[in-house]
Parts: structure tokens; sequence; C-alpha cells
């Protein structure tokens, strides 16, 4: 029995995705669950990965599969897949796969400690269409969990990079700037510069928001506590000569002479 196609190349000449339809939908984004087998000392959302209630909440598997086919009806074209982790849902491979089905692209954020044998091949044969971007803790063991918070996590987001790696999946990296980590920066961006899909210095997240539910007034003075300050914000974001040039950019366009009025609105004069 021939194996089903998910994906394949065709020539541009001709080829209407929409089928004529102008999309009413860019991209969605799709929160697969809060729990996370990380419990990172930043992150605003995080749920243990047994929390047997919030996992009963969490959209099932038919749910999604709904979601996924109204997206397409309205002409969107890609996908992001988040959490929490979203490799800790059971159905991960049903919903990747129907969004390939689909024609979706399908972005996947995930810390890779969840990467399989089975599902590295996965993404190799069925490829997501878009490089799965990976969060990095740390370059050492020491740094990795104290981020994480669990002891082990970083010799298994390294054997889920090894497997991506030897699959030949296209994937990105990004980081946290921590107390912990953040005189390995250097030895991060060097190494992130040797992976074969990254075409630019790696992004980081600094100044991390605060958890929503206002249920953890003591987490929300932590993650408040490990924020750059602003002067030091711009000094990593000036690091990004198309950062500069894009807030040039924008600054000679909306920043008007001073007077009466901070900036002028986009959306008209």
């Amino acid at each position: 029995m021939t194996a089903p196609e998910y994906a394949r190349k065709v020539s541009s000449a001709g080829f209407d995705p929409l089928k004529g339809k102008h999309p009413l939908l860019v991209q969605l984004d799709i929160e697969l669950t809060e729990r996370c087998n990380n419990r990172c000392m930043h992150c605003l959302i995080n749920r243990p990965e047994d929390d047997r209630e919030v996992k009963e909440r969490e959209m099932d598997t038919t749910f999604v599969l709904d979601v996924l086919r109204q997206a397409a009806d309205l002409g969107c074209m890609t996908v992001r897949f988040t959490g929490g982790e979203p490799l800790l849902r059971k159905d991960f491979t049903e919903l990747y796969l129907a969004a390939r089905r689909l024609g979706m692209q399908v972005i996947l954020f995930t810390n890779a400690r969840l990467i399989t044998p089975d599902l590295a091949a996965l993404l190799a044969r069925v490829p997501p269409g878009s490089v799965v971007e990976v969060s990095v803790y740390g370059m050492h063991p020491a740094s990795y969990d104290a981020v994480s918070g669990v002891k082990g996590s970083y010799d298994e987001f390294k054997r889920g990079i090894g497997l991506l790696l030897d699959h030949n999946v296209p994937f990105v990296v990004k980081a946290a700037l921590l107390p912990q980590n953040r005189d390995e920066m250097a030895e991060f961006e060097a190494w992130a510069a040797t992976l074969p899909a990254m075409d630019q210095r790696p992004g980081y997240a600094m100044n991390f928001d605060l958890r929503a539910r206002r249920d953890d007034p003591e987490k929300n003075q932590r993650i408040a506590a490990l924020r750059l300050s602003p002067a030091e914000t711009v000094n990593m974001l000036a690091r990004d000569p198309k950062y500069v040039s894009e807030m040039q950019q924008f600054c000679g366009k909306f920043m008007g002479p001073p007077g009466d009025r901070l900036f002028s609105c986009g959306a008209g004069h």
C-alpha cells in the first residue's frame, strides 16, 4: 500500500492555493497546552506536565481539527503550534499531519526535549514547510538546568537537537537571556552560527511578560527581577544592524519635530 502524500513540490506557474479567494486569516496560532516539561524561572505560563486538571481543560483533538479546517477555509496558510510544550500532546502527530494535509505550513515552538527518533523522521519525511524554532536556556548542564528547573533537561535538549541534525530537519534557535546563562552568550552565538538553517544572529527574550492570571504575585516579582534594564535592552537591540535600520525608518516616518503631538498615526494623516 502506497503511503499517503502530504507535501509535494509544484511549479509556481498557474498555482493558486487559495483557488481565487483572498485570505481572511494569514496565520493561526494555537496554544495546544499550558503544561510544560520545564519549570523555567522566567516563564509566565508553564504548568506542570502531569497537571491533570489543566490537561482536562485542553482543547480536544476533534476541536483542534475543526479549527484547522475552518482556518483553511478562510485561506490560512500557516499554523503555529505552541504551548507550554506542544509535544506533550499525545495527538501532536495527528494534528501536525492534519495541518499539512490542509496545505498549511507548520511552525513548531519547542524546547526539543521530547524530540524522538520517530518524530524527527516524520519531520524529515513530511517537512513542516517552515523551520522548527527551538528555545535554548544554556550551553552547559549547570546553566541550562538552573533555568529550566529540571535536572537532566540539558542532556535531553542536546539529544533532541542531535536528532533534528541527524535527520536534516531545518531548525533555528533562540534564547532567554538570564543571569544563569548571560556569560555564555558568545558561546551560544558561535554555536548557533554553525547550524544549517541559521542565517542571522539568534533572537533573545529579555523583558519577560508577567503571569496574566494574577494567581502568583511572588512569581511575577521573580519574573520582573529578571528583566534587563532599559539601557541593557537598547544595547542588546542595537547589536542588530537590521533592527537599527528599521527603527531609523520608523522614526523618520512617524517621529516629527517637537510640538504638541508625540507621533503621527500610521493609519492616516
